[in-house]
């Protein structure tokens, strides 16, 4: 019997969903099916999940067509009207078992809002990936005035520290060199659960049980609620990867307290300083929207600023996407052209910044777990065209020699 096939779209979380769902689609016999796991984090995400499903179903004209993921959940009529499509399930619905073996119901989607827990599901793999992702929490109680996710994933819930324990030495035993701790806002780990944990707390003591994990990687954290022990673990840590990539979105005061972010510009600033005290050389990434309503040039000259002179090379730039129901979409709009022009000019800030980084690291010796034949990331996240035969997956020693179009040349060990 043929596979399921999934087809992710958008996060990391996501990610790690597709590979519970491709296990209860195989153990329902549901081979025949095409699972198409959606994002909604812009109105391009959208419309880049719509083309998925017609392709889906153009290549695989006798196949099942699932869809699910916050589109769907957002918007489950939407996606049920096309034609392509034979059913849709909501963002809790995709993970339970029962979805996949009663296909009664042409769309099966609950008020997410509603959701209490997180589902304690163990993933033994990522099809053609060395790294594994794995879920720490689900949903946001904030409340972003660009942002409809936290109605797509529903409330903050945190999952059981024992199961992440299981989770991750599974990994391990799999042969997994790195884990990446993933979720809608990870820097609310445990704040719903008694004693009110955080996330420098679960790394901690994550390490300490599971020591043969090789490497750790946080994905989007907060500025405004990393905690000192993530701090201090970051400075003392050595397999806690030197990179954090941090959910800025923009750094000019007006812009952050009309999103109605937690942090202002200076409170960005002195977590990067912190950061880069403690780990000297370590990568600093960022998420960015151009273009958000009501943003003037000089406005967008402030986060174009500190770009440059924060050299914050890792950039993940979007221009501003209305999302409706969201109170920014009410905002008086920053003409498209002009947001899509500022989100150029930030990528090229971001790319030069890059570029110094990976210059420095020529001559330096990096870690790098190899992914495939030639090519790794190393603990920067940088790409890695890795020379000589090196068998993968596996983390080596390597020594950069020179930078390519992408990342940098290293030489085994």
């Amino acid at each position: 019997m043929a596979e399921p096939q999934v087809i992710t779209l958008g996060c990391r979380l996501n990610a790690f969903e597709s590979e519970i769902m491709r296990a209860h689609a195989r153990d329902a016999g549901a081979g025949d099916t095409i699972i198409v796991n959606t994002c909604a984090v812009t109105a391009e995400a959208e419309r880049q999940a719509r083309q998925a499903i017609r392709r889906a179903r153009r290549e695989n004209p006798n196949a099942r067509v699932i869809v699910t993921g916050c589109a769907a959940q957002l918007a489950p009529e939407r996606f049920a009207a096309m034609p392509e499509v034979d059913r849709v399930l909501g963002n809790a619905e995709k993970l339970d078992p029962a979805s996949y073996r009663d296909a009664s119901q042409a769309i099966h989607v609950t008020d997410i809002m509603t959701a209490t827990e997180t589902a304690a599901h163990l993933v033994h793999g990522f099809e053609g990936r060395a790294r594994a992702f794995v879920q720490v929490q689900q949903g946001c109680d904030h409340r972003c005035t660009f942002c409809i996710i936290p109605f797509a994933r529903g409330p903050n819930r945190s999952v059981p520290f024992d199961h992440l324990v299981r989770q991750v030495e599974e990994l391990v035993a799999g042969g997994y060199g790195e884990v990446v701790l993933t979720g809608v806002d990870i820097c609310s780990f445990g704040q719903d659960l008694s004693g009110r944990s955080e996330l420098g707390s679960l790394v901690r003591r994550l390490l300490a049980a599971v020591p043969e994990l090789a490497r750790l990687r946080l994905s989007s954290l907060d500025p405004a609620a990393i905690d000192d022990e993530l701090f201090d673990l970051y400075a003392a840590e050595p397999r806690l990867m030197p990179h954090a990539h941090l959910s800025l979105q923009a750094m000019d005061d007006m812009v952050l307290k009309r999103m109605k972010r937690r942090h202002d510009h200076a409170q960005a600033v002195a977590a990067i300083e912190r950061l880069r005290k403690g780990r000297p050389g370590i990568a600093i990434g960022a998420d960015l929207i151009a273009g958000f309503p009501t943003e003037t040039e000089a406005m967008f000259a402030n986060t174009l600023a500190a770009v440059e002179d924060l050299a914050i090379g890792h950039l993940h730039v979007f221009p501003y996407s209305a999302r409706p129901g969201t109170p920014a979409a009410r905002m008086p709009a920053v003409a498209a052209a002009v947001a899509k022009e500022r989100a150029a000019r930030l990528r090229r800030a971001g790319e030069r910044a890059m570029f110094d980084f990976r210059e420095e690291l020529i001559g330096r010796d990096v870690s790098v777990l190899v992914e495939r034949d030639g090519y790794g990331l190393s603990e920067h996240y940088v790409p890695v065209s890795v020379t000589g035969a090196v068998p993968q997956p596996r983390v080596i020693a390597a020594r950069v020699t020179a930078l390519d179009a992408a990342g940098v040349v290293a030489e085994a060990a």
